[in-house]
């Protein structure tokens, strides 16, 4: 029973025993008067005896006939309210017999509302009219017996991203890479010292931290987006001496917004250009970058991270999805991912490190974006999503080239790059998915993680595209509580050959005494298990993985008695811990 309404009928009822009780005393008082009268001279107006006892006996009937009153209307309303609030007579009276030890809000002073009309049934109290109910997730009241796998703020939900990592690798080849990623291209070879000696690391640089934040705005959808792995590059010099401390860098670091069919993202992310798992989303979970080890991923892999803005067209239930991406353009010619760079014409080798990016060589002055572009790479995709078992892509890019002489008079010369790709995910069975990726391009090499040139600069300073393809396919199993995985993958770089200035010494890429850097193909069979150990959704997860790699590169040409080709083999045996942490459904 409501507090009050109990406070009411207790105070009724105290007052009308007060009430009696003053009848009974004032009949009494009346009463002694009329004995001691009696025993008086008579006056003008004497109340006999009888008149006096009938006087007290009307007088208790009336407080009575009250009494019985103020009961029976008590009575009705404790019953109208216990048939409300569904309370048991018992209930009632240990509330009634708690009074005083009770804290409630409810204000002491009754409503001058009227009371609730009887039901036939019981009905809940008049309550406030509750809020709109709101589509975000993170303005809903919190759950008590929900997982809690992400904290709020404000109105958004912000979840952790990332996981400690401690791998184990072993290569029986000495790349000299400084690295745990395979830099594809740079297998030595047996006749230098670095193809005989092997190396042994421990490292923490694929370690990651990161965050995600989700919310939703007057019906658009918004996350945003960062990571950060520790694969830096530190100036320190005794790092394997007294100090193994490593240096943070950035991977992604984007913002997304959906409404209805239309998405629009902006940061760095994931290029387009990357294979997807799932429509066209940037979310790492749903692209393919395989599920090995090695940070450099696989041969073969069209991909990079890099800044930009894209816009997407969602079809019903997104099984058709179209986007388009402006993204960061490079004027590459090679040297990165261990690929060998282009040779140059004598007299424009200043180009290097100042129109055109060179990377193999570090001691160009050349830096981040120190090299004009063009344009932007422009990328259209197009994903077909049928089933939660099927997804197929294809997409294309156009890279815009350009560079100016280095005296006068000041020509201008330009070209243009572009590729097509393609890529196919099956469910075979519940557990065990294919999938198969590609790119055959022109002047599209360096999203092969720059494994091959974009283009060559001949004698009279114009541009030539260089061909690049490359090829992936593969599978994933899970088996119980292990995740196992194989893949067959490989990179192919033209030839693209003209004479210098003097008519007679050959440059570009691929040329006969072209340094064996000058890679033709490079091929890869890596496989490899991923073993949960434990995980819990409130504290994280426990892995221990493997992975075996088989990598081998052809160059162009090859020096009279020079190994014709190299390959190493690589181990990678890691432990991982992840951080708990996961979005609500939005």
């Amino acid at each position: 029973m409501n507090p009050t309404i109990k406070c009411v009928s207790r105070t009724a009822l105290l007052i009308a025993s007060l009430l009696a009780g003053t009848g009974i005393l004032a009949a009494a008082d009346d009463a002694d008067v009329g004995a001691s009268s009696s025993a008086m001279p008579a006056v003008s107006q004497v109340v006999t005896q009888d008149d006096q006892i009938a006087r007290l006996k009307a007088a208790l009937a009336e407080q009575q006939k009250q009494i019985e009153a103020l009961q029976q209307s008590i009575a009705a309303e404790q019953a109208l309210l216990e048939r409300a609030t569904g309370a048991s007579a018992s209930a009632t009276r240990s509330n009634f017999a708690g009074i005083g030890q009770v804290a409630s809000t409810t204000p002491l002073i009754p409503s001058i509302a009227p009371l609730p009309v009887a039901a036939a049934r019981p009905v809940a109290l008049p309550q406030a009219a509750p809020a709109a109910a709101s589509k975000n997730p993170c303005e809903a009241a919190p759950d008590a017996n929900a997982v809690p796998s992400y904290l709020r703020l404000g109105s958004v939900c912000i979840a952790p991203v990332g996981f400690m990592d401690l791998t184990a690798f072993w290569r029986d080849k000495a790349a000299a890479t400084g690295t745990l990623g395979s830099n594809f291209g740079s297998v030595p070879y047996n006749n230098v010292p670095g193809g005989n000696l092997s190396e042994y690391h421990f490292s923490v640089q694929n370690s990651r931290i990161g965050f995600r934040v989700d919310g939703d705005w007057k019906g658009t959808h918004f996350i945003g987006y960062n990571e950060f792995d520790f694969n830096g590059t530190s100036g320190a010099t005794n790092m394997a001496v007294t100090n193994g401390a490593i240096v943070p860098r950035l991977r992604l670091f984007w913002i997304d917004a959906r409404k209805s069919s239309i998405e629009f993202l902006g940061g760095q992310s994931w290029s387009m250009l990357t294979p997807n798992r799932k429509g066209l989303s940037a979310l790492p979970g749903d692209l393919f970058y395989s599920q090995v080890i090695d940070i450099n991923y696989i041969a073969g892999l069209t991909w990079t991270r890099q800044p930009g803005v894209r816009i997407l067209f969602h079809g019903p239930k997104d099984k058709i999805n179209f986007g388009l991406s402006v993204e960061q353009g490079d004027q590459y010619i090679g040297g990165s991912g261990g690929g060998g760079a282009v040779t140059l014409p004598t007299a424009l080798a200043g180009l290097a490190g100042t129109q055109v990016d060179q990377a193999q060589n570090i001691s160009l002055p050349g830096g981040y974006l120190n090299q004009p572009v063009l344009a932007p790479d422009f990328i259209a995709k197009l994903a077909f999503d049928p089933s939660s078992r099927f997804h197929l892509e294809i997409g294309g890019i156009v890279s815009s080239f350009k560079t100016a002489a280095l005296a006068a008079p000041w020509t201008h010369h330009s070209t243009t790059g572009a590729g097509l790709t393609f890529g196919v995910n099956v469910g075979l069975t519940k557990n065990l998915r294919w999938m198969a990726s590609g790119m055959y391009s022109d002047g599209e090499g360096r999203y092969l993680f720059g494994a091959g040139p974009d283009f060559v600069v001949r004698a009279d300073g114009s541009l030539s595209a260089v061909h690049a393809d490359s090829y992936i396919t593969g599978f994933e199993q899970t088996v119980r509580n292990i995740l196992l995985y194989g893949y067959f993958s490989g990179d192919y770089f033209g030839r693209n050959v003209a004479l210098d200035a003097n008519g007679t010494s050959p440059i570009g890429y691929g040329y006969k005494g072209s340094p064996n850097s000058q890679n033709r193909s490079i091929n890869e069979i890596t496989f490899g298990f991923n073993q949960t150990l434990w995980k819990n959704p409130r504290y994280g997860a426990i892995n221990l993985m493997g992975q075996y790699e088989w990598l081998e590169r052809a160059p162009w040409f090859v020096a009279p008695g020079a190994p014709k080709g190299t390959h190493d083999n690589t181990v990678y045996i890691n432990l991982r811990y992840t951080l708990p942490g996961s979005m609500p459904n939005f």
